[in-house]
């Protein structure tokens, strides 16, 4: 193993973590072998190991993992206990990786061994013994750099042949993918031959004289024969990753399609259960590395960029030096030239001269000085731009490297439910921050896979409402207005919104009347939600109402936003905005009551320059009318930030334009400073959530900048607007005592907003409204409520990380929080109650009785 000491350590105690569970694990298994929760708790812990060991390069401890995790798997998956001696035949894999975990080195023939014992153990029937392990390379095939340098060429050749295989099936006669298959083919031949990998020479083959036939006109390749070639493309790289792969069938069947004989059995085809987005890209050579450390040298980067501008501050003292010396300079000829009309002579004139002399010879060496300091200030400004751009260039990586492998699964998954479907591919070249790119994975397998089987129909329904026969399945990344735009897109049924609706209604999730008012968004959000399906009947591939669950899950962690949209009978739109990098902000600086602060420049609409002359005043609101004759509102940014001082006494007033789709404002600064591109830092977790700030960055004369939360801020500026201050709050507080207790209702969905508000209101509770969790925590920081009623899956912040940031601050962990949310699984009540929550009601048992008695129990009555 080559790897940091640190990362090592950190392995090191994984494994005997993990190691410790398998072992509790088999000890149960021996005793119940059908205990299904250990289990689960078996191939978790062997599928964590795999991670954490591929991660140090730890091959042996991967391959053990591996087997393992396919074992336990693989009785999952089929639902079968394991056989009354695998127990016994499990613990030489643990006794093996302790001997990792604790670094010695184990015997390679032995984990050689063991492996393939596990890949026997995980293809047994329960009462068949294990299967013989197949041939597949290990390090006694050749020598260890050859054997890698091998793997790398098989990565790059069998994604050739992939991509080679689904056009040729588009295309049979492309001639080009053809060649291009054949010398792929080749090339694996070769290399397996140099390391002696007899398997693949002989699959590779087998595979380069079909490819030839084919190319001579001796073989017409069907869609079962691009199978069977796909299916040794599988075999290739498992050789290549060094994982047993059975060949001898593969190239039985293979000779007999050159024969012209397609009666030869072939091994069934495995599921498409995932995409093999982890491959990685050819063409470049690539090394792991953390995402820490990429982390810090972008920090690094960022000092770099601060001490270039101290540097370019001091040139320009220098140019200041060089202005007064040239004004010394003026003065002492002024001089010579008056004590020369009053003769002066001896003493007095040599000093003189001694003086002028001095200042001209300063002049000169200061104008070189300043020469080599501008020329090192350029040099120093282009290096540290290039090392900036590197850097951050170092995070992002192309969206084509996340999606290599969607093409053979869509195929491979149309194949198997008889439909025909094309996935068509755009923005394969938009970078993306490669933390996201990796966690997108799993969310567009899923939605993917939904097109496939929900969307998309078969063909001859296709025909019949005069669509084409095969469906198109659109997967594009965009950079959108500073985010990540990727979208999943097909031409299939769509969804019905009146079944839709009514099916909301029998797994009770609202009542008639509430399903009624549901706009098309707030219908479609329900797709998301856990355990829900349009599907009455559970197939292998979906109806569990799990993938769109994981889809929303995954995105909001993310911290961005999923968007679906429909046209029936036409098709379906699903859109996820994420951001485009975790690391770089490009942000407009502004000067606000001194302090500078920076805005996302993504979310600027426009800056303008306002006329005093142009404000007019309505209600004690001012405002200005645009060239489209709208009024946009102005608030002053020192108000709105509660900042002592600031305003601007030119007669163009700057203010930045901010929107939320629904309503747009115009902030009054004090000064515009320009457009700068971060570094961002994130706010320390210890300080919670700052109102109207999400991060932080160094400006480039190195004073802290505090990045504003445009979201935040604009609910900030919307609670101005509308009377919501801080010392009108608690005035009103104290008015409304005699009135009514006062409740905050945050709900991202305004129907149900609405529905609560005036159901309590029609109580005698007084009542505000919140539009997500970080309005509503911004509200209770400002006011005093009696009790906080939130949804769970909100924007920014959810209602469960609002109830823990309620109960966690010593002002406020006495407000009761009653959560309401259509998830009514256990878990989901748990994790509500475990974060603080005083009560959790599920939504499909929502209606005025239960929400207004759970009102009562916690605050009483409204007066």
């Amino acid at each position: 193993m080559h790897a940091d000491p640190a990362m090592l350590a950190l392995f090191r105690a994984e494994a005997t973590t993990h190691g410790e569970r398998l072992a509790m694990g088999i000890e149960r298994l021996a005793q119940q072998p059908d205990d299904r929760a250990a289990l689960e708790s078996c191939a978790d812990a062997s599928h964590q190991l795999r991670s954490a060991a591929r991660l140090v390069n730890a091959a042996g401890a991967a391959e053990l993992a591996d087997g393992l995790e396919k074992v336990f798997g693989g009785a999952l998956r089929d639902g079968r206990a394991l056989a009354g001696d695998v127990a016994e035949r499990l613990r030489p894999s643990l006794d093996l990786l302790a001997q990792i975990a604790t670094d010695q080195e184990p015997d390679a023939e032995a984990v050689r061994t063991q492996v393939q014992i596990l890949a026997g153990l995980a293809t047994a029937a329960p009462d068949q013994p294990p299967a013989a392990p197949s041939e597949a390379p290990s390090a006694s095939s050749g020598d260890d750099s050859l054997l890698a340098l091998f793997r790398d060429e098989v990565d790059g050749q069998v994604q050739t042949l992939t991509r080679g295989l689904l056009t040729l099936e588009q295309n049979p006669g492309d001639g080009d993918a053809l060649t291009e298959l054949m010398r792929a083919a080749h090339s694996i031949k070769g290399a397996a031959r140099m390391v002696g990998v007899t398997p693949a020479v002989t699959l590779a083959h087998a595979m380069e004289d079909c490819f030839v036939a084919s190319q001579e006109g001796r073989l017409g390749l069907q869609d079962a024969d691009t199978d069977l070639l796909l299916q040794a493309t599988d075999a290739l790289k498992a050789i290549g990753a060094g994982e047993p792969a059975s060949t001898e069938q593969l190239c039985r069947a293979l000779q007999g399609l050159l024969a012209g004989d397609r009666s030869c059995g072939s091994p069934a085809p495995a599921p498409a259960t995932r995409s093999t987005a982890a491959a990685a890209a050819g063409g470049e050579r690539a090394v792991r590395i953390s995402a820490e450390r990429i982390n810090r040298l972008v920090g690094l980067a960022g000092e770099l960029k601060v001490t270039h501008g101290w540097v370019r501050q001091h040139t320009e003292s220098m140019l200041a030096l060089r202005r007064r010396h040239n004004e010394l300079v003026a003065v002492i000829d002024r001089l010579r030239a008056v004590l020369d009309a009053e003769a002066v002579t001896g003493l007095g004139r040599n000093l003189l001269d001694d003086a002028q002399r001095l200042a001209y010879r300063c002049r000169q060496e200061l104008g070189e000085r300043i020469s080599r300091l501008d020329e090192f200030d350029r040099r120093s400004a282009n290096l540290s731009g290039r090392l900036s751009h590197e850097v951050i260039a170092s995070r992002m990586r192309p969206f084509g490297d996340g999606v290599q492998g969607f093409p053979r699964m869509v195929r491979d998954l149309a194949r198997g439910l008889d439909k025909k479907v094309e996935l068509l591919i755009r923005g394969l070249e938009t970078q993306v921050d490669r933390e996201i790119l990796e966690k997108l994975e799993a969310p567009l397998n899923h939605l993917l896979r939904n097109a496939v089987d929900h969307g998309i129909e078969e063909p001859a329904q296709r025909l019949a409402r005069g669509k084409p026969e095969c469906g198109t399945i659109l997967l594009e990344a965009q950079h959108s207005a500073g985010m990540l735009a990727v979208t999943v897109s097909d031409d299939g049924r769509g969804i019905d919104l009146q079944a839709l609706r009514r099916r909301i209604v029998e797994k009770k999730l609202v009542n008639d009347q509430m399903a009624a008012e549901l706009s098309e968004s707030e219908l479609l959000d329900f797709l998301f939600l856990p355990a829900f399906s349009t599907r009455d009947q559970v197939s292998e591939i979906s109806g569990r109402g799990v993938g769109l669950d994981v889809v929303h899950s995954v995105v909001q962690e993310m911290r961005g936003h999923v968007r679906a949209m429909t046209r029936p009978g036409e098709g379906m739109r699903i859109q996820l905005e994420l951001p485009l990098t975790l690391s770089v902000m490009r942000t407009l600086l502004v000067e606000i009551a001194g302090e500078l602060y920076a805005l996302p420049l993504a979310r600027i609409e426009s800056v303008l320059r306002i006329s005093r002359d142009e404000i007019r005043t309505l209600e004690d609101r001012q405002f200005i009318t645009t060239a489209e004759a709208n009024h946009l509102g102005l608030v002053d940014a020192a108000q709105v930030l509660e900042c002592d001082g600031g305003g601007s006494d030119e007669a163009l007033l700057p203010a930045i334009v901010l929107s939320d789709r629904s309503q747009s404002y115009g902030v009054v600064v004090d000064r515009i400073v320009g457009e700068r591109e971060l570094a961002v830092h994130p706010i320390d977790p210890r300080l919670g959530k700052v109102q109207d700030v999400c991060a932080a960055a160094i400006a480039d004369d190195g004073m802290p900048v505090l990045i504003l939360d445009v979201d935040d801020l604009l609910r900030t500026v919307e609670n101005l607007v509308t009377g919501r201050t801080l010392g009108k709050l608690r005035q009103a507080r104290a008015q409304a005592a005699a009135v009514g207790k006062r409740v905050l209702v945050a709900d991202d969905s305004l129907t149900v907003r609405e529905v609560e508000r005036k159901l309590l209101e029609s109580k005698g509770y007084v009542v505000d409204v919140a539009v997500d969790g970080m309005d509503a925590w911004n509200s209770v920081r400002l006011g005093a409520y009696d009790l906080v009623i939130s949804d769970v899956d909100m924007p920014r912040m959810t209602g469960i990380e609002l109830a823990a940031a309620i109960k966690k601050d010593p002002r406020l962990k006495g407000l009761p929080v009653m959560i309401v949310s259509y998830k009514d699984r256990p878990e989901d009540r748990e994790r509500g109650l475990e974060a603080g929550a005083d009560y959790y009601l599920a939504k499909g048992s929502f209606h005025d009785e239960t929400l207004l008695d759970a009102v009562v129990d916690l605050i009483g009555e409204a007066s």
